[in-house]
């Protein structure tokens, strides 16, 4: 009987890592789900579902040449299996200012209190060493009913108003792909 897995990559960042795992899962029987792989400054990771027949032992078994050879951390877990529920994502949220401890946190914080269910956050530091620059593309799903628009701009505001000495640099822009009923 197939079993789905949760299998996590991590490593210092060259060419073929993607290749070579993924030829090695093949080579294993596996069959890929939904996955996400990205480079994250000098490092790379890798996060995907795969369906096998294998034992979690049996499979960290034939990822073990791999993992040795281009030294990445692995990590597997027994999940259900979910393909074919992609939930599309109907606000898109940037957000800049200067970069602190705690932004993620707060901004987070506060979409969540205004029912936002986060699908995706993406995040960067730009600008300099002496003047870094946070920046975050968060995508998600609002909660559905009337006032979805008015809680989207509350929480942006709310998200400014927790980062006390953020307020002239740190921007927000709200964006929703789909349109939105009153």
């Amino acid at each position: 009987m197939s079993q789905w897995y949760m299998l996590s990559l991590t490593g210092k960042d060259r060419a073929g890592i993607v290749a070579r795992v993924t030829t090695a899962l093949y080579e294993a029987g596996c069959n890929l789900g939904e996955a996400s792989m990205m480079r994250l400054g000098g490092n790379f990771s890798i996060m995907l579902m795969l369906r096998a027949e294998h034992s979690a032992d049996e499979l960290l078994q034939a990822l073990d040449p791999v993992v040795k050879e281009l030294d990445l951390h692995v990590h597997l877990d027994s999940i259900e299996g979910g393909l074919h529920q992609h939930q599309i994502p109907d606000v898109r949220i940037t957000v800049h200012g200067a970069d602190r401890a705690g932004i993620v946190s707060r901004v987070t914080s506060s979409l969540a209190e205004a029912g936002l269910n986060i699908l995706d956050l993406e995040s960067d530091v730009a600008g300099s060493e002496a003047a870094p620059i946070y920046i975050m593309i968060i995508e998600g799903q609002a909660s559905r009913g009337r006032g979805r628009w008015r809680r989207r701009r509350r929480c942006a505001g709310r998200a400014r108003a927790d980062l006390p000495g953020l307020s002239g640099r740190c921007r927000y822009w709200i964006y929703s792909s789909i349109p939105m009923s009153a």
